[in-house]
Protein backbone atom coordinates (compact mmCIF):
# COMPACT_ATOMS: atom_id res chain seq x y z
CA UNK A 1 0.00 0.00 0.00
CA UNK A 2 1.19 3.55 -0.91
CA UNK A 3 2.16 4.75 2.32
CA UNK A 4 0.91 8.61 1.68
CA UNK A 5 -2.53 7.12 1.03
CA UNK A 6 -2.19 5.27 4.28
CA UNK A 7 -0.93 8.22 5.98
CA UNK A 8 -3.58 10.31 4.22
CA UNK A 9 -6.69 7.73 4.97
CA UNK A 10 -5.70 7.85 8.97
CA UNK A 11 -5.70 11.59 8.89
CA UNK A 12 -8.82 11.61 7.27
CA UNK A 13 -10.28 9.27 9.90
CA UNK A 14 -8.87 11.43 12.77
CA UNK A 15 -11.23 14.06 10.97
CA UNK A 16 -13.93 12.17 11.22
CA UNK A 17 -13.74 11.83 14.76
CA UNK A 18 -13.02 15.12 15.65
CA UNK A 19 -15.69 16.34 13.52
CA UNK A 20 -18.21 14.17 15.04
CA UNK A 21 -18.60 15.91 18.27
CA UNK A 22 -20.13 18.90 15.89
CA UNK A 23 -23.85 17.83 17.07
CA UNK A 24 -24.64 21.73 18.16
CA UNK A 25 -23.88 22.80 14.77
CA UNK A 26 -26.59 24.53 12.86
CA UNK A 27 -27.60 21.70 9.71
CA UNK A 28 -26.29 24.74 7.58
CA UNK A 29 -22.96 25.43 9.58
CA UNK A 30 -22.81 21.20 9.08
CA UNK A 31 -23.49 20.95 5.36
CA UNK A 32 -20.47 23.32 5.03
CA UNK A 33 -18.41 22.05 6.98
CA UNK A 34 -18.34 18.38 6.04
CA UNK A 35 -18.61 19.33 2.40
CA UNK A 36 -15.38 21.34 2.38
CA UNK A 37 -13.98 18.15 4.37
CA UNK A 38 -15.19 15.43 2.09
CA UNK A 39 -14.37 17.89 -0.74
CA UNK A 40 -10.86 17.99 0.61
CA UNK A 41 -10.40 14.35 1.41
CA UNK A 42 -12.12 13.31 -2.39
CA UNK A 43 -9.19 15.69 -3.82
CA UNK A 44 -6.29 14.47 -1.74
CA UNK A 45 -7.60 10.82 -2.15
CA UNK A 46 -7.32 11.89 -6.19
CA UNK A 47 -3.99 13.19 -5.69
CA UNK A 48 -2.74 10.23 -4.13
CA UNK A 49 -4.11 8.09 -6.29
CA UNK A 50 -1.86 9.81 -9.19
CA UNK A 51 -4.08 12.22 -10.42
CA UNK A 52 -2.90 16.00 -12.25
CA UNK A 53 -3.46 18.77 -9.51
CA UNK A 54 -6.13 20.25 -11.35
CA UNK A 55 -7.81 17.27 -12.08
CA UNK A 56 -7.73 16.51 -8.30
CA UNK A 57 -9.23 19.79 -6.70
CA UNK A 58 -12.07 19.31 -9.46
CA UNK A 59 -13.11 16.10 -8.08
CA UNK A 60 -12.39 17.86 -4.33
CA UNK A 61 -15.31 20.72 -5.37
CA UNK A 62 -17.30 18.36 -7.03
CA UNK A 63 -17.76 16.07 -4.16
CA UNK A 64 -17.72 19.17 -1.89
CA UNK A 65 -20.79 20.26 -3.73
CA UNK A 66 -23.02 17.13 -4.07
CA UNK A 67 -21.87 16.37 0.09
CA UNK A 68 -22.66 20.06 0.92
CA UNK A 69 -26.26 20.28 -1.36
CA UNK A 70 -27.54 17.17 0.52
CA UNK A 71 -31.05 18.04 2.09
CA UNK A 72 -31.64 18.39 5.83
CA UNK A 73 -34.70 16.18 6.65
CA UNK A 74 -35.86 16.83 10.05
CA UNK A 75 -38.61 13.94 10.11
CA UNK A 76 -39.66 11.46 7.81
CA UNK A 77 -43.34 9.97 8.37
CA UNK A 78 -46.38 8.95 6.78
CA UNK A 79 -48.52 11.06 4.79
CA UNK A 80 -51.94 11.48 5.00
CA UNK A 81 -54.33 10.38 1.99
CA UNK A 82 -54.94 14.21 1.30
CA UNK A 83 -50.79 15.32 1.39
CA UNK A 84 -50.38 11.54 -1.18
CA UNK A 85 -53.38 12.83 -3.36
CA UNK A 86 -51.98 16.55 -3.51
CA UNK A 87 -48.37 15.59 -3.79
CA UNK A 88 -49.48 12.92 -6.74
CA UNK A 89 -51.72 15.48 -8.42
CA UNK A 90 -48.63 18.05 -8.24
CA UNK A 91 -46.10 15.73 -9.68
CA UNK A 92 -48.03 14.94 -12.91
CA UNK A 93 -49.24 18.27 -13.43
CA UNK A 94 -45.25 19.46 -13.00
CA UNK A 95 -43.46 16.44 -15.22
CA UNK A 96 -46.74 17.18 -18.18
CA UNK A 97 -45.44 20.58 -18.46
CA UNK A 98 -42.12 20.10 -18.09
CA UNK A 99 -40.00 20.85 -21.23
CA UNK A 100 -38.73 17.91 -22.79
CA UNK A 101 -34.73 19.44 -22.80
CA UNK A 102 -35.44 18.84 -18.73
CA UNK A 103 -36.42 15.46 -19.23
CA UNK A 104 -33.44 14.74 -21.33
CA UNK A 105 -30.85 16.65 -18.87
CA UNK A 106 -32.47 14.81 -15.57
CA UNK A 107 -32.24 11.57 -17.83
CA UNK A 108 -28.50 12.00 -18.37
CA UNK A 109 -27.54 13.31 -14.70
CA UNK A 110 -29.07 10.30 -14.16
CA UNK A 111 -32.22 11.62 -12.04
CA UNK A 112 -35.06 9.30 -11.88
CA UNK A 113 -37.65 11.42 -9.30
CA UNK A 114 -39.15 14.90 -8.87
CA UNK A 115 -39.50 16.23 -5.34
CA UNK A 116 -42.97 17.84 -5.02
CA UNK A 117 -44.46 20.13 -2.33
CA UNK A 118 -47.41 19.12 -0.25
CA UNK A 119 -49.60 21.01 2.53
CA UNK A 120 -48.08 21.07 6.11
CA UNK A 121 -50.14 19.55 8.83
CA UNK A 122 -50.09 19.16 12.23
CA UNK A 123 -47.02 16.63 12.46
CA UNK A 124 -44.74 19.11 10.48
CA UNK A 125 -41.91 20.13 12.59
CA UNK A 126 -42.08 23.74 13.56
CA UNK A 127 -38.64 23.90 11.97
CA UNK A 128 -39.90 22.93 8.55
CA UNK A 129 -39.52 25.37 5.61
CA UNK A 130 -41.33 22.75 3.89
CA UNK A 131 -43.44 19.01 3.07
CA UNK A 132 -41.72 17.30 -0.04
CA UNK A 133 -42.71 14.16 -1.40
CA UNK A 134 -40.91 11.81 -4.45
CA UNK A 135 -42.62 11.28 -7.47
CA UNK A 136 -40.73 8.34 -9.73
CA UNK A 137 -41.10 10.00 -13.26
CA UNK A 138 -40.65 5.94 -14.89
CA UNK A 139 -42.95 4.68 -12.61
CA UNK A 140 -45.29 8.05 -12.95
CA UNK A 141 -46.60 7.42 -9.19
CA UNK A 142 -45.36 8.48 -5.82
CA UNK A 143 -42.44 7.03 -4.07
CA UNK A 144 -43.75 5.00 -0.92
CA UNK A 145 -45.93 7.05 1.07
CA UNK A 146 -43.18 9.12 2.72
CA UNK A 147 -43.69 13.01 3.69
CA UNK A 148 -40.01 14.94 3.95
CA UNK A 149 -40.05 17.87 6.16
CA UNK A 150 -37.03 19.63 5.33
CA UNK A 151 -35.45 22.82 7.51
CA UNK A 152 -34.39 24.70 3.60
CA UNK A 153 -36.59 24.42 0.73
CA UNK A 154 -34.57 23.18 -1.92
CA UNK A 155 -34.04 26.19 -4.77
CA UNK A 156 -36.29 24.98 -8.23
CA UNK A 157 -34.59 22.79 -10.66
CA UNK A 158 -31.88 21.78 -8.53
CA UNK A 159 -31.20 18.13 -7.57
CA UNK A 160 -31.03 17.39 -4.21
CA UNK A 161 -30.62 13.99 -2.06
CA UNK A 162 -33.59 12.46 -0.22
CA UNK A 163 -32.08 9.12 2.28
CA UNK A 164 -31.06 7.17 -0.86
CA UNK A 165 -32.95 8.79 -3.93
CA UNK A 166 -31.73 12.04 -5.93
CA UNK A 167 -34.68 13.84 -6.52
CA UNK A 168 -34.85 17.51 -9.05
CA UNK A 169 -36.90 19.73 -6.71
CA UNK A 170 -39.80 21.35 -8.79
CA UNK A 171 -41.84 23.01 -5.53
CA UNK A 172 -45.83 22.88 -5.79
CA UNK A 173 -45.51 21.87 -9.69
CA UNK A 174 -47.06 24.74 -11.10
Amino acid sequence: MNPRLFRGSALLALISLTFSGCSNLSPGENAGLFGAVGGAAAGGIARAAGMNTAGAVATGIAAGAIIGATVYVITKRQATERQRQIAEQRARRAYRVMPERRKVAMQKKKVRYIAVDTPRDERTSPKAESNVMLWDTQSQEIVGNDVYDVQATPAIGSTARFETYSAEYVGAGS
